[in-house]
């Protein structure tokens, strides 16, 4: 989020012991506040799940520069419709001359049927003044509800989740497997829970997260960690910060400016563990969820190391980053500095905020693309297996094109099936002073992969990319139906934009999923898709961009490919449900063990 702190490669060789020995010490000491609560489930209390294998055959990572075939490139192509679809929605970061830090990180963004009439819904965190009186209450969250004409309408206070907070991220799940998304919001101070009735309206339930503490919290993810069928719940926390007694900073004129975070104490993360009951506990150390420095702006709970277990990668801000390995269930370990992930190519922490989620390499394993300050580029992690996470960078052009750039919200995706990835960057700096320098106010980019190569094209992606702005929480979904993915970008103080999918689209499958003995939502399960002589690999994972949720839909491009698919469906629990297709270009909606519900034709 800031500026960091340069280290020298050599320092944090020396460092890394230290860390090691901080993380062993933080692993003996209890959760964060004692609460009455049963025991946490023991490894031998999980049922014995049989180990989900894929017929996958891996590929090189990434194409030999001499041998590789450069593709085609079709830059996708987005217009923003808010506007003229009802979103009106504005955060209001509550900028004054107090510069107070919360100011730079707000507002987040997601997706959800809250009423399962099938047409998506969106949640918008808001901000308002960080210190507000009790008398002066601050501006209520947004929750445009869609109408069938594509028009939407905020009804946020009539569903009861008109949360006053100060903003941050937003975490969506059926935590409860009724059959409704429930909502966590993250704010600076008490955050919210709410639990979906069922009838349209939402109830308060923050008092079933047992240990959880008024802190600066920003992101937040739902998982199946124990793989047990009920969603737990990872929320980072940033720092010990309060706007009514903030810490003071001042530049050298004198001047009240945003704190840089060696000013402040790190917040640590909390974990909660959905005991099945109604209840949530926090657990985050006894279960090994704890590391040194923090500052937690970004989150991903997926399988990393393709064990079938979800880790968890926390995203930090000038700290190193976490990679927490799962222990079957019953504990984590931090392994960043063993694996990767920890710190870029040079050794140095960065500014990590958002954390884009995918396979870039069509190798099979997930990668995760980190967004930073301006001067530290946006950093790619290509995950090589056995060899761990590598930063790729440089060698794929990543560095060069976002160095400039000050980036938040990210998502990985094939957005116009052509069968290479996409990348995009909210772009926003954190305070107004560096506008005749780095700037403040940011376009924000599309680039695409080519093979071998990152690609900008944002010149040609559409006018939105055109404009300057301080963009935030990024989310994804086919709002309006149409077969391809869509975009939600909060900005700050100035509207927020609704990107429609106008690209020119190759052959593609989407793929939904509904869980029965695995959790209702479809967290953590894999699909594996085979579609002629191609193979595809993704993972419904939790968290991922920066304080947003996305729909929760797998896209496969399949570019050209237009053949008989086979998709296998790998649940938590277990279970593997095998589904042939004709041809591509549909919606997939699977029920674990039931197999196909029903496919949906692409509109032509």
């Amino acid at each position: 989020m800031l500026r960091p702190i340069r280290m020298h490669a050599t320092a944090a060789i020396i460092l890394g012991p230290l860390l090691l020995l901080g993380l062993m010490i933080g692993l003996f000491v209890g959760c964060s506040q004692p609460v009455a609560i049963e025991p946490i489930k023991k490894s031998e209390d999980i049922p014995p799940v049989a180990p989900r294998k894929f017929n996958f055959t891996p590929r090189p990572a990434l194409p030999d520069a001499e041998t590789a075939r450069v593709r085609d490139l079709r830059f996708p192509q987005f217009a923003d419709v808010a506007e003229i679809s009802g979103i009106h929605h504005v955060y209001d970061n509550g900028a004054s001359p107090k510069a107070l830090m919360v100011e730079s990180t707000g507002g987040g963004c997601g997706w959800l049927d809250y009423d399962r009439d099938e047409q998506l819904d969106l949640f918008l965190t808001q901000g308002g003044q960080p210190d507000a009186p009790t008398h002066a209450p601050r501006p209520p969250d947004s929750l445009y509800r869609q109408r069938d004409s594509g028009q939407f309408l905020d009804v946020a206070l009539l569903a009861g989740v008109g949360d006053r907070g100060y903003g941050q991220g937003v975490a969506i799940g059926d935590f409860d497997n009724d059959g409704f998304d429930d909502l966590f919001v993250a704010n600076v101070g008490r955050s919210s829970l709410y639990r979906n009735r069922g009838d349209g309206t939402f109830e308060l339930a923050s008092g079933t997260l047992e240990g959880k503490r008024d802190v600066w919290s920003s992101s937040a993810a739902w998982g199946d960690i124990d793989r047990d069928g009920d969603l737990d719940l990872y929320v980072c926390n940033y720092a010990i910060y309060d706007p009514y007694h903030p810490v003071s900073c001042r530049d050298k004129n004198g001047v009240d400016s945003i704190c840089h975070p060696r000013n402040v104490d790190p917040e640590p993360d909390e974990f909660f563990m959905n005991l099945g009951d109604g209840r949530f506990v926090e657990c985050s150390r006894r279960m090994g969820l704890y590391g040194p420095g923090n500052k937690g702006l970004g989150v991903v709970i997926a399988d990393l190391n393709d064990d079938d277990w979800p880790d968890i990668y926390v995203a930090n801000d000038t700290t190193a980053n976490f990679l927490f390995i799962n222990e079957k269930g019953a504990r984590f370990k931090e392994s960043s500095l063993e694996i990767g992930g920890a710190f870029s190519a040079t050794g140095e922490p960065q500014a990590s905020m958002g954390v884009a989620f995918g396979d870039y390499d069509g190798n099979g394993l997930p990668d995760l693309c980190l967004t930073h300050f301006t001067g530290e580029s946006n950093t790619l992690y290509q995950n090589l297996g056995p060899q761990g996470l590598q930063d790729v960078s440089a060698v794929t052009g990543l560095r060069e094109l976002t160095l400039p750039k000050l980036a938040f919200g990210t998502v990985m995706s094939d957005f116009n099936y052509d069968h290479h990835m996409d990348l995009f960057f909210a772009n926003g700096h954190i305070d107004p002073r560096f506008s005749d320098t780095e700037g403040y106010e940011m376009a924000s980019q599309l680039l695409s992969f080519d093979g071998q190569r990152w690609r900008d094209g944002s010149a040609v992606a559409g006018p939105f990319f055109q404009q300057l702005g301080v963009a935030r929480g990024v989310a994804t979904a086919d709002y309006d139906r149409d077969g391809d993915l869509d975009l939600i970008v909060v900005r700050q103080n100035s509207p927020a934009a609704l990107l429609r999918n106008d690209s020119q689209l190759g052959h593609g499958l989407r793929v939904a999923v509904v869980g029965r003995t695995s959790n209702r939502s479809g967290f953590n399960v894999k699909v594996n898709v085979t579609c002629g002589d191609e193979q595809l690999r993704g993972e419904f994972a939790g968290g991922t961009s920066f304080a947003a949720a996305h729909e929760r839909l797998l896209c496969f491009g399949l570019g050209e490919m237009d053949a008989r698919c086979l998709i296998e469906v790998h649940w938590p629990s277990g279970v593997v449900d095998k589904i042939s297709i004709d041809h591509p270009d549909r919606l997939v909606t699977v029920v674990e063990g039931l197999g196909q519900l029903g496919h949906q034709r692409v509109a032509e």
